[in-house]
């Protein structure tokens, strides 16, 4: 702890190049689209590292060759981190410095970056975290969102069935819900949105600090529309983000107005199939997550006022 913060003193110091520490494992993001986004302390440590692994060498290549940078690349993607892996803790405990980058943005959001960070610490190794570019956040922000919480939950899935599910478990999530998305599965991902809450909105953020960055935002069922043109001109590509904000008031109570219908529906389909009161509580409960006492009262509640009507 005290050697940490001794360095972080030092590293303060305004205009005080940082030189990457042996034995240390840094994690550099890197531009989302704009190489202009990398960050001083970033180009420090790439510059002063043993070696840099990297998601993909092409793409982490090009940038260390716009900024002048001579250190040896070594690939550490998906397909090779189980069997490289451990030679780069190997390397670390050596005493060599070592960068890792993914594509762009973050290493470890959503990436294999984070299976080595997590090793790193595991094996007690120093993980430096650089700040810089992230898409997640630089798509938050750009949503114009009001919602205070966000969560982040990686790519979505290629398949329709698979995609729907995910979605409908967010239903009452109270923040904006981030996701990546493909520009070929997108539109079909909004429509998946707008048949579930056409009135949600949300905000496509394409190539973000790129030349053609795109920021859309509309009710689900109008972005729906507007990509379903775009897609049968081909016009969809690049990198997509989607922020899903979080149900308005009006959609929270018509969410609970249509809950309590369904249970209500339920619970007179069981009592004319003449369960007893505490077997329908039981089903009710089970449908709807909802603790049996709770659905008791319910079915109690039901049958008086069903004896009432009567």
């Amino acid at each position: 702890m005290e050697t940490t913060q001794v360095r972080n003193e030092q590293l303060n110091a305004v205009g005080t190049p940082q030189k990457a520490q042996p034995g240390t494992l840094y994690v550099v993001p890197t531009p989302i689209g704009n190489l202009r986004d990398m960050t001083l302390r970033a180009l420090d440590i790439l510059g002063t590292v043993d070696v840099v692994y990297a998601e993909d060498t092409r793409v982490t290549g090009k940038l260390l060759s716009a900024y002048g940078i001579a250190v040896p690349l070594e690939r550490l993607d998906e397909a090779t981190m189980a069997t490289r892996m451990s030679g780069v803790l190997e390397h670390l405990k050596a005493g060599a410095a070592v960068a890792y980058c993914s594509d762009a943005g973050m290493p470890g959001v959503s990436d294999p970056g984070m299976r080595l960070i997590a090793e790193a610490r595991h094996e007690a190794i120093p993980v430096e975290i650089l700040p810089g570019a992230s898409a997640v956040i630089t798509a938050y922000v750009a949503s114009g969102t009001t919602d205070r919480a966000f969560g982040f939950f990686g790519f979505l899935p290629r398949k329709d069935g698979e995609r729907q599910r995910v979605f409908e478990s967010l239903q009452s999530f109270s923040g904006a819900a981030i996701f990546y998305d493909s520009p070929h599965r997108v539109a079909d991902s909004v429509a998946c949105l707008a048949a579930l809450w056409p009135k949600r909105r949300v905000t496509l953020c394409r190539e973000l600090t790129k030349l053609h960055e795109e920021v859309l935002t509309a009710p689900a069922e109008e972005l729906a529309a507007l990509l379903a043109v775009r897609k049968e001109q081909g016009a969809l590509r690049g990198e997509i983000a989607l922020v899903i904000e979080a149900p308005s008031e009006t959609e929270v109570e018509e969410q609970a107005q249509a809950s309590e219908e369904d249970i209500r529906t339920l619970i007179r389909t069981l009592l004319d199939q003449q369960m007893k009161a505490k077997a329908v509580a039981r089903q009710v409960a089970d449908t709807f997550s909802i603790p049996r006492n709770s659905a008791y009262d319910l079915v109690l509640q039901f049958k008086q006022e069903e004896e009432v009507d009567a």
